[in-house]
């Protein structure tokens, strides 16, 4: 990291001097862009998009940038970090090349294309940094706008530091005073994302900045056909603040005027830092010397009048021409810092390929070694050295080259037993199990702060404790949680005022204030971007959705940067988010709660927790508060007024995660199901009792993670039959529960019987009773199918039904 000196403090010759290492950074980040391209289109790299034409800008937003501050951007950022001192040359090209090791590649070890960019806020071990004493960058997503619902997070954060009372900061905020930034390019403000996160941001009023980066185009498409007259701004200008209503402070600036720029930037934090309110910063008359990508030329679609006023207007190109005329450097001088900054990004290049190549060449040389000696013993030695020529002749192999190579050649010893053939065999399961982690590792926290380490504490009674409707057990439990825990707060619709649809969070906000306990508009993605960011920030925040249904309007938040921040930073930041929300058995098509297998597959990286009671359910928050996964919790919305034993250890009492619970012990067949479906189980199992069908009946809870200790697996084994009940369309949930104990835990084993899934119907259950009856599994069916594997397993003491 680098000090950016504030160009309104220093003399006339220090000016001068900053200047020209601006220019530096700018001239030696586009040479950058211009042979990352040539790596890309030699094979050496797999694609590339650069931040080239937006180099000046961003040194003017890297200036206005402190220790603290946030950034939430875009893929064209690179010039921006390298003027904080976050990325150098040798660790750009490493991105492009896909370097696994973090050290070398600090952005995602590979795991992203190159310009996607992040800071590490988390040590060896997984615990915080001092955020406060470093530039911050929230790991890049490659979604256009999907970036902005976490920066409204990441600015809400700033606030919720300045102004409540009670938050350890130390490592995170020095009383509120940090920025959250954001970029943009200017075609993607058509998402819906950008217009969501700027309605919110100016309604809370948070310190936040959004740089758009326009040229005029979104890859191929003008903006005449991305943006209404053409001009972002322009149509905003309703936000604009005055003496009579909140609202945004909108800037507007040409990208290719260095000091009007650094003006302009210096100016929107000053307001953002000192106001707390969100600024807009319109960045006009941009190019895109190279086009979007590497996957494509913009000739094919500028005129040339435009390329031609491109090249005219390109920013480096008016940087330098207005730092010859302002006599702060000649052409000559200009001329030879060029010259040594080429040689040295070449130079960067060279490096970042070789040290890439160097582990792989000698995994290479490794197994030469070992096919030579498989081919001098195997009675197919002559393919095999052939294979083994093959992969000599490879210069710049890959892991797939050499794996492959490996592989390919065990299958010429089909039927020997040497001690080469067996040196290979596990050479190739070592290979596994270095090398895949690279690629597979972190999609959940691998500390000690991980949610499934976090240990059971059971609830615990009074010897009268009474019975209380469910949300009473949700109430008091998040009353201590607010009590206990300072940095956490809850958000959503309908959460503060009214304490929640179903007054789960009764009587909160009067307690604990309206900016703990905070009401939102309808706006869900920007709900969890909310959770997002202020998580980044060290807060424990919970953002309610209010039915499970509403998350479809999230899911690409949750999905894209939620269920990946761990995975695509490999561990260096974390985003410990509740989703607090509701769902099962409601009636009607879009009030059904019946979205599970799409979350199931969607948000892999987030634990998706399915209690079957309010006190599961208050375990399961206090259980998370705790460790550092994201998860979902979704509640059984016909469970707030059913009645439940008082625990007299709330706030304390936790739920494990990734573990069953075996509600009903049984010897006949094991029924599997979640949430209130789970109940209807439970209450058919005592009906199946009366004719001799003893069921075993296990509460799955968690589905993300599943199982961890092969319990349903031991009940199988023991019932030889299996069942598994949901209230999800078909292929859904139920599919996945069958896969897992079938493919990874083994189960099919021990099955005597074709194990079952009872599913709702193939469409959206229909509205009213007899709508959820036809729709979903209901207790007649499940008896009747229970009744049908026992009469096929043992017609004569169970005939026929029907």
């Amino acid at each position: 990291m680098q000090e950016i000196p504030d160009l309104r403090n220093i003399s006339f010759e220090d000016f001068k001097a900053e200047v020209i290492n601006d220019y530096k950074i700018a001239f030696k980040s586009r040479e950058c862009s211009l042979l990352g391209r040539r790596e890309v289109l030699t094979g050496k790299a797999k694609f590339g998009i650069f931040g080239d034409g937006k180099e000046v800008p961003q040194l003017a937003m890297a200036k206005a940038f402190k220790r603290g501050d946030w950034r939430s951007g875009y893929y064209r950022d690179q010039t921006f970090m390298m003027a904080l001192g976050e990325l150098n040359a040798e660790q750009f090209f490493a991105g492009l090349y896909a370097n696994t090791n973090i050290k070398q590649e600090p952005m995602s070890a590979g795991r992203q294309m190159g310009g996607h960019f992040v800071t590490h806020s988390l040590d060896e071990n997984g615990n915080w940094k001092d955020l406060t004493k470093q530039y911050n960058s929230s790991a890049d997503i490659s979604c256009t706008a999907g970036q902005m619902p976490r920066l409204l997070g990441l600015a809400q954060a700033s606030k919720i530091y300045r102004k409540v009372k009670g938050i350890k900061s130390n490592n995170f905020s020095v009383n509120g005073n940090e920025v959250a930034w954001g970029t943009i390019g200017n075609a993607s403000t058509s998402e819906g994302l950008f217009f969501e996160t700027i309605n919110a941001a100016g309604v809370l009023q948070v310190p936040m900045v959004i740089s758009i980066w326009d040229d005029d185009y979104g890859i191929s498409v003008h903006a005449k056909h991305q943006t209404t007259k053409e001009n972002i701004s322009e149509i905003l200008k309703g936000f604009q603040r005055d003496n009579e209503s909140n609202g945004y402070e909108i800037l507007r600036v040409k990208g290719w005027d260095y000091a009007n720029l650094v003006a302009t930037f210096q100016e929107a934090s000053d307001i953002a830092r000192d106001e707390h309110v969100p600024v807009l910063i319109h960045v006009t008359e941009l190019t895109q010397p190279q086009g979007h990508s590497t996957s494509g030329s913009h000739e094919r679609y500028k005129s040339a009048k435009r390329l031609e006023w491109e090249r005219q207007h390109d920013c480096n190109l008016k940087m330098r021409e207005w730092i010859i005329e302002s006599g702060i450097s000649s052409n000559e001088a200009l001329v030879e810092i060029e010259r040594i900054i080429k040689r040295e990004v070449r130079e960067a290049k060279k490096n970042a390929w070789n040290t890439f190549l160097r582990p792989i060449l000698k995994d290479k040389t490794d197994l030469v070694s070992l096919l030579t000696q498989l081919a001098s013993k195997s009675t197919n030695g002559v393919f095999i050295s052939k294979l083994k020529d093959n992969l000599v002749t490879i210069d710049e192999p890959t892991r797939k080259d050499i794996l492959s190579h490996a592989r390919k050649a065990l299958r010429y010893t089909i039927g020997e037993s040497t001690i080469e053939k067996q040196n290979l065999s596990e050479w190739i399961d070592s290979y596994f199990e270095v090398t895949q982690p690279k690629f597979s590792s972190h999609l959940f926290s691998e500390t000690a702060h991980s949610n499934t380490r976090i240990k059971e504490v059971k609830p615990t009674y009074d010897d009268n404790a009474p019975q209380v409707d469910g949300r009473i057990i949700l109430r008091d439990n998040f009353d201590a949680i607010f009590s206990n825990h300072p940095e956490a707060l809850v958000f959503g619709e309908d959460t503060g005022n009214i304490g929640d649809v179903n007054q789960g969070l009764e009587g909160l906000q009067a307690k604990y204030g309206e900016l703990r306990i905070a009401d939102t508009g309808i706006r869900e993605s920007t709900i969890i971007g909310q959770g997002i960011g202020m998580a980044l920030r060290g807060l424990r925040p919970i953002a309610e959705i209010q039915y499970l249904d509403y998350i479809l309007y999230a899911m690409q938040t949750i999905s894209d940067d939620l269920a990946t921040t761990h995975y695509r930073t490999k561990g260096k930041q974390k985003v410990p988010l509740i989703i607090r929300t509701r769902g099962h058995r409601l009636e009607g098509i879009w009030h059904s709660g019946s979205q599970m297998g799409g979350i199931l597959h969607l948000a892999r990286g987030v634990n998706l927790l399915v209690p079957r009671n309010m006190t599961k359910a208050a375990g399961f928050y206090n259980t998370l508060l705790q460790g550092d996964d994201p998860a979902i919790v979704v509640e059984s919305l016909n469970g707030y007024r059913l009645k439940e034993k008082m625990p007299n250890n709330l706030g304390s009492l936790k739920t494990p995660i990734g573990v069953v619970e075996t509600v009903k012990e049984g010897t006949d067949i094991t029924l599997v199901s979640y949430g209130s479906t789970l109940r209807i189980v439970e209450k058919t199992a005592k009906d199946l009792l009366t004719i001799g069908i003893n069921a075993e009946v296990i509460d799955v809870q968690s589905l993300l993670p599943f199982d961890l200790n092969h319990d349903i697996v031991k009940s199988i084994e023991k019932t030889n039959r299996l069942m598994i009940i949901d209230e999800d369309v078909p292929g859904g949930a139920s599919a996945y529960i069958l896969d897992e104990l079938l493919s990874n835990q083994k189960a099919f084993q021990y099955l005597d019987s074709e194990p079952k899934m009872l599913t709702a119907k193939a469409h959206r259950p229909a509205y009213g009773d007899d709508g959820d009856y036809f729709s979903k599994p209901s207790a007649e069916d499940i008896f009747e199918a229970v009744y049908g594997v026992m009469h096929e397993a043992n017609p004569a003491d169970f005939p026929k039904l029907r």
